[in-house]
C-alpha cells in the first residue's frame, strides 16, 4: 500500500478534525506540524507521534519527505501558504476559505496551473454522506432542473471572537466563515451554475454580545471580547446565468429564538430539505409525498464529514480519484462572497 506523508500547517481548533481523521486513514503517515505556538505544536507531535515539529512554515515546506499538507490558519495567510506548498511540490488541502480577495485566488489557481500540483478546497459539507445520497438523486433526475435553493445559518450568540471577528485577518463575519459552507453546498448541488448577479446586505448592529450572561458559546483560542469589527449578520440573492436563483442569511448575533439551520433545494420534479435533516419532497400519481432516506446519518456529521473529506485528499493525492472540490470552485466562491461584500458596501447589485 502506498503511504502519504503528511505536514499540519496550523495547529488551531479546526486542525483537530484534520489530525483526528489522517490518523484514522491506514494510507496516511502524520509527518510534521507547524504553528507559531512551539508548545502547542509540541504536545500535538507527541499526541499523534508526529516526528517533525516547526514553528516556520518554510521549515516544514522544505522538508523533501513531506508529500502533502493541511493548511488550518487564519484566512489571512492562505494563499501565501498555499502558493509556496504548491511550489515547494505539495498538494495542499486548503481550510475554507480559499483565500480573503478574488485576486489571492487567482494567483492560488495560477500556482496549481504552473506547478501542476493538486489544490483541494476544504469544503467538509460536500463529503457528508447525507450529501452522497442526495446527490445520486439529483443526478439520475429525480428533482428536475434545480431552479431555486435558500441556505440559512442563524447563531443567535456565536461569534467565536480571536482571529474571527479581526477583519484583517478572517476576511468578514458569519458570511465568509459560515455562509461559504451552505452557499457553496447550494451551488454545488445546483451543478455549479454561472453566477449573473448578486445582490448582499450586511449589518453590524449588536457587536459580539460580550455582554450576555449564562449561555455557553464556542469561542476561539485568542478570544477578546474588546476586539470586533466583522458583520453581525449577511444576506443575499444570487441570480444565475440559467435562470435560477439562490437566497442565503447567516448571522453571528441575531434577535432570533434559537440557532438554526436550514438548506433547501427546488427542482421541476422534486425538492429536498437538506438541514436539518435530509428529505425529499416529490410527486407521485397526482399526489405529493415525502420522502426519508433511512441512512445511519441523515444530518450533517460533523466528524464523519471531516473523515470523508481527509480520505478523499488522500485519494486525490495518489491518484485514486480527482477531487470533487478543486481550486477553481473556490475561486468561484470567493468571487461570490466578494461580491456580496461589495453589493453591501455600495448598496447596489454587482453584475458579473
Amino acid at each position: 500500500m502506498n503511504i502519504i506523508k503528511i505536514g499540519l500547517i496550523g495547529n488551531g481548533s479546526i486542525s483537530e478534525s484534520h489530525l483526528l481523521s489522517y490518523q484514522t486513514n491506514p494510507k496516511v503517515k502524520l509527518w510534521a506540524v507547524c504553528d507559531l505556538n512551539e508548545e502547542r505544536a509540541r504536545k500535538t507531535a507527541e499526541k499523534y507521534d508526529i516526528p517533525h515539529v516547526y514553528t516556520d512554515y518554510h521549515e516544514l515546506l522544505a522538508n523533501s519527505e513531506v508529500q502533502a499538507v493541511s493548511i488550518c490558519t487564519w484566512n489571512d495567510s492562505h494563499a501565501e501558504i498555499s502558493i509556496a506548498a504548491l511550489e515547494a511540490d505539495k498538494n495542499v488541502l486548503c481550510e475554507k476559505p480559499l483565500c480573503k480577495t478574488v485576486d489571492e485566488a487567482l494567483r492560488i489557481e495560477e500556482a496549481v496551473r504552473k506547478t501542476g500540483k493538486m489544490l483541494q478546497v476544504g469544503y467538509v459539507r460536500r463529503h457528508a454522506s447525507n450529501i452522497a445520497v442526495l446527490k445520486k438523486f439529483i443526478d439520475a433526475g429525480d428533482l428536475g432542473d434545480l431552479y431555486f435553493a435558500k441556505a440559512s445559518m442563524i447563531r443567535r450568540l456565536g461569534n467565536p471572537g480571536g482571529w474571527f471577528s479581526d477583519k484583517e485577518r478572517s476576511g468578514g463575519g458569519p458570511l465568509i466563515d459560515i455562509g461559504v459552507h451552505v452557499i457553496d453546498l447550494c451551488w454545488y448541488l445546483m451543478g455549479k451554475p454561472k453566477v449573473k448577479s448578486v445582490s448582499g446586505n450586511t449589518y453590524s448592529k449588536l457587536g459580539n454580545r460580550s455582554n450576555i450572561e449564562n449561555y455557553d458559546f464556542y469561542q476561539a483560542a485568542d478570544f477578546d471580547a474588546t476586539r470586533n469589527d466583522v458583520e453581525d449578520m449577511a444576506n443575499a440573492l444570487v441570480r444565475f446565468e440559467n435562470g435560477a436563483s439562490l437566497l442565503v442569511d447567516v448571522s453571528f448575533s441575531l434577535h432570533a429564538k434559537q440557532d438554526s439551520a436550514q438548506v433547501n433545494l427546488y427542482g421541476t420534479k422534486g425538492g429536498a430539505e437538506v438541514e436539518p435533516q435530509l428529505s425529499i419532497v416529490a410527486e407521485q400519481h397526482n399526489t405529493m409525498i415525502n420522502i426519508e432516506p433511512q441512512i445511519t446519518q441523515p444530518a450533517f456529521d460533523f466528524q464523519g464529514s471531516f473523515q470523508n473529506e481527509i480520505n478523499h485528499f488522500v485519494d486525490s493525492c495518489l491518484g485514486i480519484i480527482e477531487t470533487n472540490s478543486p481550486v477553481e470552485d473556490g475561486v468561484e466562491m470567493i468571487k461570490i462572497l466578494n461580491a456580496i461584500y461589495q453589493s453591501a458596501a455600495e448598496g447596489r447589485e454587482i453584475q458579473f
